[in-house]
């Protein structure tokens, strides 16, 4: 068998309906933790939403862990050490170990907001991967 996992997350408009978190006592609606429900073991991700005008309501910093924010649709901002940076589809940040962060969606937002976190840590990703194979004569499936 090979090594692959399948997880449906559900469309975008599905996700605030989820209940979940790192732990129970931090869990909410909205936040789907992706890596504890498929077998992941360099990576880690998140799917969150909340409503128009709703925010974190904490900070938090990683000393290991650098973070990938992938914004996919409504507006907020996003509180990085002491600036604040506008956030809408189509915005990507990274935020690396030691950086203070949190967020929000605007109160005018057009629809919730929707991101995706990715975490990872350990050791520099290559440029160009370097341990990648190449079939160029293997035929498409389809």
């Amino acid at each position: 068998m090979s090594d692959y996992d399948i997880l449906d997350i559900g469309p975008l408009d599905s996700w605030y309906s989820h209940f979940g978190g790192f732990t129970p006592d931090r869990s909410r609606d909205g936040r789907r933790v992706v890596d504890h429900e498929i077998d992941t073991e360099f990576i880690g991700m998140t799917a969150n939403a909340y409503e128009p005008g709703e925010e974190a309501g904490y900070w938090h910093t990683h000393s290991q862990i650098e973070e990938l924010y992938v914004f996919l649709e409504g507006t907020g901002q996003m509180g990085l050490d002491d600036e604040v940076v506008d956030v809408a589809a189509g915005s990507v940040i990274r935020v690396g170990q030691g950086v203070w962060r949190t967020w929000r969606s605007m109160p005018d937002s057009p629809g919730q907001l929707r991101w995706l976190c990715i975490r990872a840590g350990g050791g520099r990703i290559a440029h160009m991967p370097d341990d990648a194979e190449r079939d160029t004569d293997r035929s498409a499936p389809w």
